[in-house]
């Protein structure tokens, strides 16, 4: 299946850029980041906010994170792969930040959610990785296939730098 991203979403505000990989099955079906149900990000995220509960609308989540100068996106742009599974991605196309960087300078913290991400950034973007004004933070990830990482565990990790 030809799999086709997200645009980011970010505003002048954010300082802290999380990405994922490439949406899985629902959140493309879905057309939201982190829709599967059993997924951690936004929970993880609400409580790390110390937000009252996880907003049900997905514009609600999305306000959640910009208020927060938090912006969300993903380390590939388009890939192929049957199912979600990151180990199933092929033929993958990286995301362009330093067009992203260049248009959004407050950008200071970069939060890798989970190995793959991590791994197609730095694939695509050597040259990014050299800068000193920004940080890189590979964390844990929030995938319910990530299930020996317990909420607990990810919210001590991701607390290190996500704060509200």
């Amino acid at each position: 299946m030809n799999c086709i991203g997200f645009p980011p979403s970010i505003d002048d505000n954010c300082h802290t850029l999380i990405l994922g990989s490439m949406p899985g099955v629902t959140s493309l079906a879905q057309q939201q980041y982190y829709a599967h149900p059993q997924n951690r990000f936004w929970p993880l995220m609400a409580q790390l906010l110390e937000e009252a509960a996880v907003p049900l609308d997905y514009n609600q989540r999305l306000q959640m994170l910009l208020r927060h100068h938090i912006a969300l996106w993903d380390s590939i742009d388009s890939c192929e792969r049957d199912g979600s599974l990151d180990s199933a991605i092929k033929n993958e196309q990286g995301n362009d930040f330093t067009a992203l960087l260049a248009n959004y300078p407050h950008i200071k913290t970069i939060c890798f959610n989970g190995g793959k991400s991590a791994e197609a950034f730095k694939r695509y973007n050597k040259a990014l990785l050299a800068r000193t004004d920004i940080t890189f933070h590979a964390m844990p990830s929030t995938s319910p296939a990530n299930a020996r990482w317990r909420m607990e565990m990810l919210a001590a990790k991701w607390g290190e730098v996500i704060r509200p």
